[in-house]
This record gives structure tokens, sequence and C-alpha cells, in this order.
């Protein structure tokens, strides 16, 4: 476990690029011996931490990367440093290049990487704690964590999620991806129109934006499919209950499918629908979300399937928000850069927006991102996006 193993379908969300640290420790295996890992994410409530957060907006909060990223910020604000045309040579006359010392070697260097101060960055590596798949209360300690002692203390502004990083692709899911914080961020800016409301979340993943969403809401189906990630939801529910404790909000893990022509309720399969949650859902869901689902395009056109089905079955007027990174690629068969992903979403977009079955209409509209205000410190890139849905029944 010393060396990761990388396969040539990895896929790395952005924002896991600066883990692990020492916040960030690897917890257990699970099922499929994949390394979970156990992050903090803070809400800035602060006005002036969430205007930072959007210009600096690519680091978690109160990690060493922290101290990094505000030295870069320094420098660029500095006036530019005198060039020298004439390269350093040794004494042989071969370029001299200057090379980082060890920390050993530079007192008071590590204190400065712990504290996220200066350039350093003390060396680390995952740390197994549990070797098995524990529960989540247990296995989740961070010993080397300068904060361990307030760790047992829950926050209200700390969200903490277990999640996997470098995944095969059908294994994304269990990564944290942008898009979730767009998403997220929007719900926390409109408390008033979630609040009470009931929420259905598809392709949830680890379950961040449905803990997000449960601050408000009244009802979350925090929805997925595969025993071992909606365990793994499951997990993430339980480390942030103390975000709803003393209100009758709840969150419910269960499987939806989109390639399934029904909701599962099996008693005997894990995270199977009651036929009351069935009926619970479509009297009173009038809010449905999805964070960065759309990257194959079976799967968009089955996401969008699922989202006619269940809006054509609602008793409430419902809304869709769906977010998206449009992820720019190089291929050979354009010889040029396309997101062919985007592109077949937009196309479902349109889709939806023209159909005319007599019953249901949809209106499409694009919500600015830049009216979103910022509640989490990750990059805001130009090509994130999130779209509304209105489902208008006739």
């Amino acid at each position: 476990m010393d060396n990761a193993t990388f396969r040539i379908d990895t896929v790395l969300s952005d924002v896991h690029l600066l883990l692990p640290n020492a916040q960030h420790l690897m917890t257990r295996l699970n099922a499929v011996a994949q390394p979970v890992f156990v992050s903090k994410f803070k809400i800035l409530k602060d006005v002036e931490e969430r205007e930072s957060a959007s210009v600096s907006g690519c680091t978690v909060p109160s990690t060493p990367t922290e101290g990094v990223q505000e030295g870069v910020e320094e420098e660029e604000d500095a006036s530019p440093p005198r060039v020298s045309h004439t390269p350093p040579l040794d004494e042989d006359g071969d370029l001299d290049v200057v090379r980082r010392r060890p920390l050993e070697a530079s007192p008071g260097r590590e204190s400065e990487s712990r504290t996220g101060r200066g350039r350093g960055r003390e060396a680390t590596c995952p740390i197994i704690i549990i070797q098995a798949s524990g529960d989540a209360e247990e296995g989740c300690g961070e010993e080397e964590d300068e904060d361990a002692d307030e760790e047992d203390v829950p926050r209200p502004d700390i969200i903490r999620i277990e999640h996997t990083m470098a995944t095969p692709l059908e294994d994304v899911g269990k990564q944290i991806w942008r898009g979730a914080f767009l998403l997220a961020d929007f719900i926390l800016s409109r408390q008033a129109d979630f609040a009470g409301a009931t929420v259905l979340e598809l392709g949830a993943g680890t379950g961040i934006t449905s803990v997000v969403a449960a601050t408000a809401a009244r009802t979350v189906y925090c929805t997925d499919v595969g025993e071992d990630l909606l365990n793994m939801c499951q997990r993430n529910i339980t480390l942030n209950q103390h975000l709803t404790e003393g209100k009758e909000n709840q969150v419910r893990v269960r499987q939806l499918d989109w390639t399934a022509s029904d909701l599962c309720t099996d008693p005997e399969e894990p995270f199977a629908w009651t036929e009351d949650e069935v009926a619970h859902l479509h009297d009173e869901t009038s809010l449905i979300i999805a964070a960065d689902v759309c990257y194959d395009d079976d799967l968009t056109d089955a996401l969008f399937r699922t989202l006619y089905r269940i809006t054509s079955s609602l008793r409430k007027p419902s809304r869709v928000y769906l977010s998206i990174e449009k992820r720019l690629n190089f291929t050979l068969r354009h010889m040029e850069v396309t997101c062919e992903a985007y592109d077949h979403f937009r196309h479902c977009l349109d889709e939806l927006s023209n159909m005319e079955d007599g019953r249901i209409q949809y209106e499409v509209e694009r919500v600015p991102s830049q009216s979103i205000p910022q509640f989490f410190q990750y990059e805001r890139v130009q090509y994130l996006e999130l779209w509304r849905v209105t489902a208008i029944q006739k």
C-alpha cells in the first residue's frame, strides 16, 4: 500500500489532487480493496471567507496547502523580479539546477508546513488506520491532525466525507467532484426554497450534496446504485448527523437504478424502498437534484428517461437542478478539442424542452454561476454550470 497503482482508465477528481495530507487519512479498505479516505470541508458562513474562496478558490481549508496558495498570491501581487539572462553554471560549465533542500536540512520548515506558512511542505503518505469495512464511527480518527483534540466535538460548519481517490471510471461516484460543490453552494444560498421540502438526489455518489440539502429539507432521498457505494453514502450521513441534530430533517439512502423501470421494493435487497416511501416520494417530492452525473452518453440517456418518468408521476409541481462540468478533450476522431459528453447533455436538455406529450411541459434555463455565492473552497472554473428544469403539468 506504500505506492499507488494507477490503471490506464484511472480517473482522479481535481478536488483530490492535493490529497492525502495530515487531515485526509486513509481509514480503511472498502469491499473492492480500494483505499478509503475521510476529508473535512468547511462551510464558509462569513462573507469575507466566501469572497476569499471565490478568488483563491482551489484549496481545502486548514490544510498545509493553504499557506502555499497564499504565498503564490502574494508573489503575484509583488513587483516582478529581475530576470538574469545568464543561466547559472556549475564549475564544469553544466547548467546548475537548484533543488529544494530536504526538510530536515531546513530549520523551522517542518513547523511552517504544519501551520500552512511558508513554501515548505511536509512529506506525507497515506496512513492505514483500519484495514476492514468497519463502521463510520470507528476508524475515522486523525491522530496526526493538530486539531485532533477537537475531533470528537462535531462542528456545525464542518462536513466530513468518506471517499476514494483515483478510481476506475465505473467508480467515479466514490470521489467528490466540483459539480457537487456548485450544487451545494446553490442549496446553501437558497435555503428558503429547500426548507421543509422533500428532495430526491439522483446519482448521489458520496452523498455530500444530500448532506447539505438535509440542513434545510425535511426529507432527502439519497439515491444511487451499488451496495458498496450506498454503504459509503450511509456512513457519510452518519458522520454528519450532527448537522440536523434537534431537527426532524432526515436523509434516507435508497437504491435507484436509472436503467430499471421501477423502484426496488424487494425487502431482501439492501437499501430497498418501502411501499410507504414510494408513496411519499410521489406525493411530496418537489425538488430533484443531480451533481456531475453526465459523463457517459448511455447513462445520460437513462438519467433523462428517469427524470421524465419521475416528474410525470409526482403530485406536486417540481424543479430539477443539474450541475455539470464541461470537460474539454482533444479527440483523434475530430482532430480538435471537443466535449462530447457535454454536447450530448445539452442535446438531451433541448429534447426535453421541446417535448410535447400533452401531459407535461418542461422549461429549461441556465442558472448563472456568478450569481451563486461560494460556501466551499474549491476552484470555481468557468466550465462549471447549473441548469434548472421546471416540470409543468398540464
